[in-house]
Order: structure tokens, then C-alpha cells, then sequence
């Protein structure tokens, strides 16, 4: 499969040879499967202390007393005293079914499923209906999969890079990727309210500044690709993300894979 090559300034500058990677079937229940599993490797397991809510003098007072015989807090002429405390669905109470600390939140994959599932994710790249499919805007952009010259790893000025955008018409996904309206309930309380959509994945075979540019642009993100894998090539566990490809990085891309064959076997 050949793909048309770019430079900076959006003009086309010959072609290349795409590696064999990019010919594999998209197995899109598979993608997403992995994706989950490997999005556990990062959570935080959390859980609550065993002792929570139980901190108190609580005690029945039995009956006779015309109240309920659940636990109160001993003592007079304070705010607890009287007080139900100890038990779940009271003031101050403990949590009736609290999240344990020690509940297992890893999910294993296999490693053939997961080679599988990250090719499968590389090749949905070069599918123009599975990126449009993800609701990126393709309008203005030239070539699907997109590959550019390697003079965009040294970009290392915001001023510099969105002149990238602009020429090889990735602006508006950019600007797609922004559009996001404001949640409201708890996540407005703790500082989360907006979230960013996922737009164009610059992959490079070495960063020299991109990363530091185009933290200024929402959505993007640079991937060097030895370190790629489908977290960023899938967010959500849906495949078909708008990539940029810079020429070393498809050559390192194919070298990797043959190294991962020649293991396998």
C-alpha cells in the first residue's frame, strides 16, 4: 500500500511504501476488548478503612425508651450524644457496601490478543470511513493515513506547529475536539467539569520538542512509537483515530514488528 508523503507546508513530496502492518483485517470487538483491559493497568485500586464510621461509644438503649433500639452515642450536653452512629444509613454512619482496597481490578490479556488487537488499531488508521466513523473532521485534510516529514519532530514552538495544522487542514478537528459543553453536578465541585475530546495523534520515531508544542492544543497528543500502543490509537476502545505519521516513524514501526515476529516464532 502506498501513502503519500508531506511536508510542513502541506505540498505533496513524493510517496512511501506503507508497512505490511497496516493491511491487517479490523477486528473492532477485539480493539475494544483489549483496550479495556489494558485501561485497568492504569486505575488505582481505593477502598475504604474497615474501622470507617465505627469510631464511636455507641451503644442500645435497649427498649422502653419509646425510641428505635439502634446504637447511640453515649455521653450528655454535647452535639453526638443521643445520636445514632455505627451502623449504615445514619449521620455520620459507615458506608452500607464500601469499595474494598484489596478487589482485583487488573484485567489480564493475552499477549497474541494484544499484538493482534494493537495492529488491528494501526491499520484502522489508514481507513478513511473508520476515522470519519469516530466523528473526525477529514473535510480539508489531504491524505488518510497521513504521513509527513520528519522535520515535524523538531517543532518546538506552538507558533510553528499550528501553521502545521493550518496547512494540512487538521485545524478543525482541533476545534472539534474543544467543542465539549461543561458537566455539572459533582464534577463540577472537584475540578473536573470540562473535558477535552480526542483529535489529531502525532506519531514520532523522536521527540525533539513536538510534545512540549502541542501541549498547547486540546486533543492532540504525541506518541513515540515505540512506545505506541492502543490506549491512544483506540480512545474509548473505538479505533479509526485521525494519525499523523512522520516517514522514520513507519520505518520504525516495521522494524519493530518484524522483532515482535521473529519472538514470537
Amino acid at each position: 500500500m502506498q501513502a503519500s508523503v508531506f511536508d510542513l507546508e502541506g505540498n505533496n513530496v513524493g510517496s512511501t511504501e506503507l508497512p505490511a502492518i497496516f493491511d491487517t483485517p479490523i477486528n473492532s470487538k477485539l480493539i475494544n476488548r483489549v483496550f479495556w483491559a489494558l485501561f485497568t493497568h492504569s486505575v488505582q485500586p481505593q477502598g475504604r478503612s474497615p474501622v470507617a464510621g465505627e469510631r464511636t461509644s455507641a451503644q442500645s438503649w435497649n427498649t422502653g425508651h419509646g425510641v428505635a433500639r439502634m446504637a447511640r452515642v453515649k455521653g450528655e450536653r454535647n452535639p453526638r450524644s443521643g445520636q445514632a452512629a455505627g451502623v449504615a444509613g445514619v449521620v455520620k454512619g459507615r458506608l452500607a457496601h464500601p469499595p474494598k482496597a484489596e478487589k482485583v481490578v487488573w484485567k489480564r490479556v493475552n499477549r497474541k490478543e494484544r499484538l493482534i488487537a494493537l495492529k488491528s488499531a494501526v491499520a484502522a488508521t489508514a481507513s478513511s470511513q473508520a476515522v470519519a466513523a469516530r466523528g473526525h473532521v477529514l473535510a480539508k485534510v489531504p491524505s488518510v493515513p497521513l504521513v509527513v516529514d520528519d522535520k515535524l519532530q523538531g517543532l518546538a514552538r506552538a507558533a510553528d506547529l499550528r501553521a502545521f495544522f493550518e496547512k494540512l487542514g487538521l485545524t478543525p478537528d482541533i476545534q472539534r475536539s474543544a467543542k465539549r459543553k461543561q458537566r455539572s453536578g459533582k464534577a463540577s465541585w472537584r475540578g473536573r467539569s470540562r473535558r477535552n475530546g480526542r483529535g489529531p495523534l502525532l506519531v514520532v520515531s523522536e521527540d525533539k520538542g513536538l510534545s512540549k508544542a502541542a501541549g498547547s492544543f486540546p486533543g492532540v497528543e504525541v506518541v513515540k512509537v515505540d512506545d505506541l500502543s492502543i490506549i491512544p490509537l483506540a480512545p474509548g476502545g473505538n479505533a479509526g483515530r485521525l494519525t499523523v505519521w512522520t516517514r522514520s516513524s513507519l520505518a520504525a514501526l516495521s522494524k519493530r514488528f518484524e522483532e515482535v515476529v521473529l519472538n514470537a516464532a
